[in-house]
């Protein structure tokens, strides 16, 4: 009778443990075989995306958040009821430590079928038809002459504070609607972009959220794209549009801050516009500062001073949440998590100008 009465691994737990096994052997041949990683990530994951995203819809704040916020409460109460029923023997605290290592899988699962293998799909330059390579710091300066003149020109349609950054005349949810009506345009356009009505969750802590100098994150185990609000009005649309882009499976970093400029470029409003080419367009003005400062002053030289403006305001902006341990942990987080997904760290945030080049090059071709 006594030994009916030891406490056993839940059920629970070993299936959670067989659904990572499963998970792992669709992660390896995802590995092995882009063209299957490409189909899983289009048509199987954006199944349970499409779900997360449409429940966590409902709630206006950030389910993520509100998680995070309670997670000291939360680990109150395991570890209370650890203590309750898991003291006994140390062949109890071996079963609790394994019930608690199958939930940890569960979310390993949860990342292999709804996220991670979209680091492993066809590149983005592919689906686009771009012939995506190295590029001479003469072609940086031409793709950043088109961006200027493209910024230029929506500048009169743009309103500033004097000799400061622009304001955006939209609130979240009308900015949303914006990009959502862009993105629908771009899904019929390209196969690889699913349709889906979602809404970016603005975060309450925005402020020390600033500190880890993360602007926005998606959270693939709730579905929701994430938005630090406490930055400049004309980083927000881009930072929404790239958010909104993991959320439709674009997982590479620079994969979706391209997919952001194009989403931004592309929607039917000066403003969103401006965002897209204004941040696109110092993406390259950076990488043409590594590569030739001249030909850099060159360009900068054509840039309208309003322009110039919103970027010293941006600069001055972020000076106060630059230098800090919560800042430097949270990027060699954000760097380790990128290297172990096969991309070159928070380095492939600047692979976007290749990209850029290559797209500025066929549009010259058209």
């Amino acid at each position: 009778m006594e030994q009916n009465n030891k406490i056993k691994i839940p059920k629970f737990a070993c299936v959670f443990f067989g659904i990572a096994v499963f998970a792992l052997i669709i992660y390896i041949i995802a590995l092995s075989n882009v063209a299957f990683a490409d189909f899983f990530n289009r048509y199987i994951s954006s199944i349970p995306r499409g779900i997360l995203a449409t429940i966590t819809n409902i709630l206006p704040l950030s389910f993520a958040e509100l998680l995070i916020i309670l997670s000291p409460v939360i680990l109150f109460f395991i570890i209370r009821f650890a203590i309750k029923k898991y003291s006994s023997s140390w062949r109890d605290v071996g079963i609790f430590g394994l019930t608690l290592l199958s939930i940890i899988s569960l979310l390993f699962s949860a990342f292999v079928f709804i996220f991670g293998i979209g680091y492993h799909t066809y590149e983005l330059d592919k689906k686009l038809k771009l012939e995506k390579k190295s590029v001479s710091a003469q072609e940086l300066a031409q793709t950043a002459d088109w961006l200027i003149v493209e910024v230029n020109t929506l500048l009169d349609e743009v309103e500033f504070q004097e000799k400061n950054s622009s304001v955006n005349p939209y609130s979240i949810r009308e900015t949303n609607n914006i990009l959502l009506d862009s993105y629908k345009g771009l899904s019929e356009k390209y196969s690889f972009l699913p349709e889906l009505t979602s809404f970016i969750k603005p975060v309450m802590l925005s402020k020390p959220m600033t500190y880890t100098h993360i602007s926005g994150v998606y959270t693939f185990f709730t579905g929701e794209a994430n938005l630090n609000t406490n930055a400049p009005d004309y980083s927000i649309p881009y930072t929404m549009a790239h958010e909104l882009a993991h959320q439709r499976g674009i997982a590479r970093e620079d994969e979706a801050n391209f997919i952001a400029f194009l989403v931004c470029a592309n929607a039917d409003d000066p403003y969103i516009k401006y965002c897209g080419y204004m941040n696109l367009c110092e993406y390259v003005l950076n990488a043409l500062y590594g590569a030739d400062q001249k030909l850099w002053e060159e360009m900068y030289k054509k840039l309208d001073n309003r322009a110039i403006y919103e970027m010293i305001a941006y600069n001055k902006f972020y000076e106060k949440y630059q230098d800090n341990v919560v800042g430097e942990i949270s990027g060699a987080i954000n760097d380790a998590y990128l290297q172990a997904n096969g991309t070159q760290g928070t380095r492939s945030y600047g692979l976007v100008v290749d990209l850029a080049v290559a797209y500025f090059h066929k549009e010259i071709e058209n």
